[in-house]
């Protein structure tokens, strides 16, 4: 049996009742997100509250963070609740299509480790599925309703399966957004990019979009320096 809880260096996360436990897609979000000039922050499909807590522990921000999973909602509220960030975090359950329908005001910056699992094969779990395949919400749907929720000068930030860039740069054309800056994630040195952070504004970018590479592990456990920068502040052995 897995273990039920998470311990990182500020707040502790529970996962045994929601579908996605903690892993590294989460926490390279969490940490790479750009956090500059934020008031108000939105994460999108919070599951268990991993990225909301990672960026309260940034920032002194005010967070939202809605998921269309009730079981994962009341998680994410445990967890909050439980953490030092408790009264800037205010778990939702809702659906994106529903939030922005809302009066809710506009976000400085919108996050999102969304469903990716494309035409594939699902599992007998539900509630699994629900978390990793985009039939609740395809790419399209995210940055639409995301870009309806952005303050002029807002971010939004994702991680995404590394061949999904290509509809990426298709949606974010669709949806009037900009490619600021995108990092390639690479496991071992010599592999292929398996994920793509990405940050996309409404506004043009001053200068060209900023590409870099982040490489986790130079062999099993031993993690590259850059990796260790980006969440040394998060995990406890690190």
């Amino acid at each position: 049996m897995s273990n039920p809880f998470f311990q990182f260096k500020q707040f502790t996360i529970r996962h045994d009742k929601c579908a996605m436990k903690v892993g590294t897609d989460g926490v390279l979000l969490g940490a790479w997100a750009g956090i500059e000039s934020c008031n108000r922050i939105l994460d999108i499909g919070t599951g268990t509250g991993l990225i909301a807590m990672m960026l309260a522990q940034r920032s002194k921000a005010v967070i939202d963070a809605i998921d269309i999973d009730a079981e994962a909602c009341l998680q994410a509220q445990e967890n909050a609740e439980s953490s030092p960030f408790a009264e800037r975090i205010k778990i939702q359950h809702s659906a994106l299509s529903d939030f922005a329908q809302t009066d809710t005001g506009l976000y400085d910056l919108i996050v999102s480790n969304p469903p990716y699992f494309v035409d594939s094969l699902k599992c007998p779990d539900q509630k699994r599925n629900t978390a990793r395949h985009t039939d609740t919400l395809t790419l399209e749907d995210l940055l639409q309703d995301s870009r309806k929720l952005l303050a002029p000068q807002g971010r939004i930030a994702l991680i995404l399966p590394y061949d999904q860039k290509e509809r990426l740069t298709d949606c974010i054309r669709t949806q009037n957004l900009f490619l600021s800056k995108e990092t390639s994630v690479i496991p071992v040195p010599g592999a292929e990019p398996k994920r793509l952070l990405a940050e996309l504004t409404a506004e043009p970018p001053v200068f060209p979009t900023f590409s870099s590479q982040l490489t986790i592990e130079i062999a099993r456990h031993q993690y590259t320096d850059e990796y260790v920068s980006l969440t040394k502040d998060f995990y406890l052995k690190m």
